[in-house]
């Protein structure tokens, strides 16, 4: 995997939130594809629909709509050719012990959502290497 064909799925139910990420990870890199869902069950059905090319990696949401993010991780590490698929837990505030159960079940970093469309540029650029790279120093929440 490398930055310059990268492929992404964001379920996030925040139109708002969408537009920024979107915007925000396009500016880093530059060539990425990134395709949007308003809830899990749109997530989980284009995932289960895929035949080669799966997302390099998924960013969940954990607040929406119809199926949660936890439930959308709780199936994704369910289904055999979608377990390896790394996951970032993109949502606001979330306590430690829920960070813990998070992880427990297969979630690879935890990116909160932050309050400067420059910060999530940082952000998402130290997640998104972190990840390509295998980056084991990197802490579980990237701040």
């Amino acid at each position: 995997m490398n930055t310059e064909d990268l492929f992404i799925f964001l379920a996030d139910d925040d139109e708002d939130d969408q537009k920024l990420f979107c915007e925000a990870l396009s500016e880093v890199y530059p060539s990425i594809k990134i395709n949007t869902f308003d809830n899990g069950v749109d997530l989980m059905a284009a995932l289960l629909k895929l035949n080669k090319e799966s997302p390099d990696i998924i960013f969940l949401d954990l607040n929406m709509p119809l199926m949660n993010g936890e439930e959308c991780l709780d199936d994704i590490k369910n289904e055999p050719q979608l377990r390896n698929i790394p996951i970032v837990i993109y949502s606001g505030y979330i306590e430690k012990s829920k960070l813990e159960v998070l992880q427990n079940k297969g979630a690879n970093r935890y990116l909160q959502k932050p309050y400067s469309y420059g910060e999530l540029k940082s952000l998402l650029e130290r997640c998104v290497q972190s990840i390509i790279f295998q980056n084991p120093e990197e802490d579980f929440s990237i701040k």
